[in-house]
């Protein structure tokens, strides 16, 4: 037995992968080598599949949400973005075969060379034909529809379609439409939450569709987030998502206006923060934007420009409030001020810090 193999083999996750004895509880013990994880179930299932191919039982540890019973699956990522890459990594360490695509197939690539179980696939339609789910994380509406248009007549007849794209209720309505003149099972299935909480598997997924579907994608969707809301069985969760970022964006700018109050009033943002903490308004959102503005350091994670495209699906739905309409007014100046690929904290880009004279 190889040297990973030993290591392996004194790991629960292995032992019940593998189908070894283990105790007479059946109860898993704590792992030796202090990295029962996905990182070890999906080694170990690589190893099972080389030097045990006849190994029965799969059991993955997920999130830590506890054990359950899946098979790695095959699953098609369409869109090497940020939240893209980071769902593919997640993925791929969870012991899922990723074919990871991107219109700029240098992206996959970079992406894959440091992940493992993830492959760059050049054609969209090589990346979706025998993967049981397809997971389509691109930019718009637009961009779903042109890249599934090409590529839906090659999904397998039992592939689930996830699409997990913020695009709107109407162009969600318009995939749904695409998928069911092609017989494809189908969810509208956007997230909330970036990269950090993907690749740790804490997204929380917003999916409508029906409940045999959901059930399909399940194992899936679990080894990315860590709550599954089935909040309809139409195009619910599209409308779900741009109300939750609308919320986000508006929450986001009255941060950074209460801190300018603070400056104009003398009040520390340190202790502003600790009132907030003390009692029912604390926002842990929010509050992490604290630093990121006083420090000016913007580094990407949800960016502006999507909170505005975001914004502007939500105007095209229902017209904006006025409040709505001066969260749209300040994401506007700030991607005119160059900050449309800095994270949504750059709205307060125009703040000055309290004098310390």
């Amino acid at each position: 037995m190889s040297a990973l193999g030993e290591r392996l083999r004194q790991c629960a996750g292995w032992r019940n992968a593998s189908g070894l004895p283990d105790q007479a509880s059946g109860t898993p013990p704590s792992c030796p080598t202090r990295r029962c994880s996905a990182y070890c179930s999906c080694r170990a299932l690589r190893f099972l599949a080389r030097e045990h191919p006849g190994a029965s039982g799969r059991w993955i540890r997920g999130n830590g949400k506890g054990s359950s019973m899946s098979h790695a699956s095959t699953v098609a990522v369409l869109g090497a973005g940020a939240l893209g890459s980071a769902m593919a990594m997640r993925l791929g360490e969870s012991g899922h075969e990723v074919r990871l695509w991107n219109r700029t197939e240098e992206r996959a690539r970079a992406v894959a060379e440091h992940a493992a179980g993830v492959t760059a696939v050049s054609a969209v339609g090589d990346a979706v034909s025998g993967a049981s789910v397809v997971l389509t994380v691109l930019r718009d509406g637009d961009a779903v529809a042109e890249v599934m248009s090409d590529a839906i007549g090659r999904l397998d007849n039992d592939a689930v379609w996830v699409q997990a794209s913020t695009v709107g209720p109407r162009n969600a309505d318009a995939l749904a439409g695409l998928a069911r003149d092609h017989g494809v099972a189908y969810l509208d299935a956007p997230v909330s939450g970036s990269t950090a909480p993907a690749r740790q598997g804490k997204l929380v997924w917003l999916v409508a569709g029906p409940e045999d579907v959901l059930g399909r994608a399940r194992p899936l969707l679990d080894d990315l987030g860590s709550s599954v809301l089935h909040v309809g069985t139409g195009v619910e969760g599209n409308a779900v998502k741009l109300a939750v970022n609308a919320w986000m964006a508006a929450s986001t700018v009255a941060m950074s206006d209460v801190l300018a109050l603070c400056d104009d009033l003398g009040v520390d943002h340190a202790t502003f923060v600790r009132v907030l903490e003390a009692g029912p308004l604390a926002m842990p959102y929010e509050l992490q934007k604290v630093r990121v503005m006083d420090d000016a350091s913007y580094a990407p994670g949800f960016a502006v420009q999507l909170a505005l495209k975001d914004i502007e699906l939500a105007a095209a739905a229902a017209t904006p409030s006025p409040l709505l309409q001066a969260v749209r007014d300040r994401l506007e100046a700030t991607v005119a001020a160059g900050h449309d690929n800095d994270d949504l904290a750059a709205v307060d880009y125009l703040r000055k810090p309290p004098s310390t004279a």
